[in-house]
């Protein structure tokens, strides 16, 4: 509406430019008629006697041409004027077809001028190939280096997307850090457009200089074709769009085609997406418990709590599935705090040398209140902070440390004990150990499964519990499934152990099942909370 109006308003000097016009013309007539009058009336008082000019007839020519030479100025400065509102009306034209920073079309000049390729693809029986291409961690980039980084890497990628691109092709700025392309092919040489979708990928994965700066991404590149079941220009660009994300979900650094099994598979996605915010806070979303085991021992120390979800119609669903989703739309605090709240009361009427791990979401290391909410979990629910185990990746610990060490500080304060998990497949450095005060190593089950098969294995696996035992910190070992890798870790010196072989994830009722045939339950009034001043006292 506002570029509407302002259009409006370029175009009005054009009404005075023509009154301008008239008047000109008008003095120009008058002049005519009466110069003619007082030249004949001066040349016969001059040559033949008679009276001189009327003064009023002298007097009507010189305003005659006053008017003239303002007239004509007037129109000298309205035609100056016209020309630059021109221009500047051809300047928000063109600011409202491209992208200001690349100079790329904007996604209504796409679905515009794509509409207009769609049909000529379907006249001159070519197909049309839609490519969204999408920035890997750019985000990142304009959080470690700033926007004036961002900004140049953008206008680079722009450059190279223009580079790989066929003489005649469509180019868009989608916004952020997602382009599109589009091109006519024929439909017979689909290998045409795969080699410029190989292009782009391999010339996004080679370093970018950018403000100085030597900057390394990826792209997610998505190939969709007007000949196989679109019936419009949006139909195509969704198309693309979702095989973009499918390349994105499969690792990054690629490109895929589209197929009618992606968008079911999108579709699923968005049902779990909608029944995951139902479920949450309808607790269908529970804790399982699996089984810690001290291996000097054999005798049961505590349980990591898993997430579940109990969905009503598809059964047992994985966290596999849903985490992803949680943590993608923002969900995964809400999910996490109540799996929490849930496997705190659940708990608390357990033996008090039985722990509780949770795993914490690189996501959630985001929140500077995660320290305040969990411990205000644990006053509410009256399970005791030193019964707690935080278990956190080193990922999760790149992304911002000094948060990370602040949350932690607050947590140990509160009794709670810290554990580094999945040590071996992230960064493992020995500067993350140092930064904070961990209680615990917690070793990736992909090493402990291969303990006994691989040599790598067993020398990594070895190498972090000699590591454990030099800073006096115990080593818990993930994925045992055998007596043999059981027996193996004793051996090494592991401390505790987890795994199917101690017996799968059981529900709150398995879980009470198997403590009160242990004995391991306390009676009520042992396990009532205390009034928050008796624990204070205390």
């Amino acid at each position: 509406m506002k570029l509407e109006q302002d259009i409006h308003d370029l175009e009005s000097p054009k009404r005075p430019n023509l009154i301008a016009g008239a008047v000109i013309v008008a003095a120009i007539l008058l002049f005519v008629g009466t110069g003619s009058a007082v030249l004949s009336q001066t040349l016969q008082h001059y040559f033949g006697g008679g009276r001189p000019a009327e003064q009023t007839l002298v007097t009507a020519l010189l305003l005659n041409v006053a008017l003239i030479l303002f007239g004509w100025r007037r129109q000298r400065e309205l035609s100056r004027e016209l020309r630059i509102r021109t221009a500047a009306e051809e300047r928000a034209h063109e600011l409202a077809a491209r992208d200001p920073l690349t100079a790329f079309l904007n996604r209504r000049s796409l679905a515009e001028e794509g509409a207009a390729m769609f049909e000529r693809a379907r006249r001159r029986r070519k197909a049309m190939a839609m490519l969204m291409l999408d920035l890997d961690h750019f985000k990142m980039i304009n959080d470690m280096h700033g926007h004036a980084v961002g900004d140049a890497l953008l206008r680079n990628v722009a450059a190279e997307v223009a580079a790989a691109m066929p003489p005649v092709a469509l180019t868009a700025r989608l916004g952020g850090d997602e382009f599109a392309c589009a091109f006519l092919f024929d439909p017979a040489e689909p290998g045409t457009v795969e080699r410029v979708a190989e292009k782009l990928v391999s010339r996004m994965a080679q370093p970018f200089d950018a403000e100085g700066l030597k900057v390394h991404v990826s792209c997610s590149l998505g190939i969709a074709r007007s000949d196989f079941d679109c019936a419009s220009i949006e139909a195509l660009m969704r198309s693309a769009d979702i095989a973009m994300y499918q390349a994105k979900k499969t690792g990054r650094n690629r490109f895929a085609w589209f197929d009618r099994s992606m968008e079911r598979e999108l579709q699923e996605r968005n049902e779990l997406e909608t029944g995951l915010r139902l479920a949450i806070p309808r607790q269908e979303i529970v804790p399982y418990f699996e089984q810690q085991v001290d291996l000097s021992t054999g005798r049961l120390d505590g349980f990591e709590v898993l997430a579940r979800w109990e969905h009503p119609h598809r059964g047992l669903v994985s966290p596999d599935v849903f985490i992803p989703i949680a943590e993608e739309t923002g969900m995964i605090s809400d999910l996490s705090l109540s799996i929490m709240r849930q496997a705190f009361a659940v708990a608390r009427d357990w033996d008090p040398q039985l722990s509780l791990s949770i795993n914490i979401s690189p996501w959630q290391l985001r929140d500077a209140w995660l320290a305040q909410k969990i411990i205000k979990l644990l006053t509410e629910t009256g399970f005791p902070a030193s019964r707690l185990e935080v278990e956190i990746t080193e990922s999760a610990l790149f992304q911002n440390l000094a948060l990370a060490q602040s949350i932690v500080g607050s947590l140990k304060n509160q009794g709670v004990r810290l554990a580094l998990d999945d040590f071996g497949t992230g960064y493992s450095s020995l500067a993350h150990l140092r930064a904070l005060p961990f209680d615990r190593i917690k070793i990736d089950k992909s090493f402990v499964i291969s303990v006994n098969d691989n040599m790598d294995s067993a020398a990594i696996v070895n190498a972090i519990v000699r590591l454990g035992e030099s800073l006096n910190l115990p080593i818990t070992a993930e994925g045992v499934e055998d007596r043999a890798i059981e027996e193996r870790l004793r051996a090494i010196g592991c401390a505790k152990a987890q795994g199917w072989y101690y017996g799968k994830p059981m529900s709150i009722s398995s879980v009470r099942r198997l403590l009160a045939e242990r004995r391991l339950l306390q009676s009520a009034e042992s396990a009532a909370p205390q009034p928050a001043a008796q624990r204070l006292a205390g």
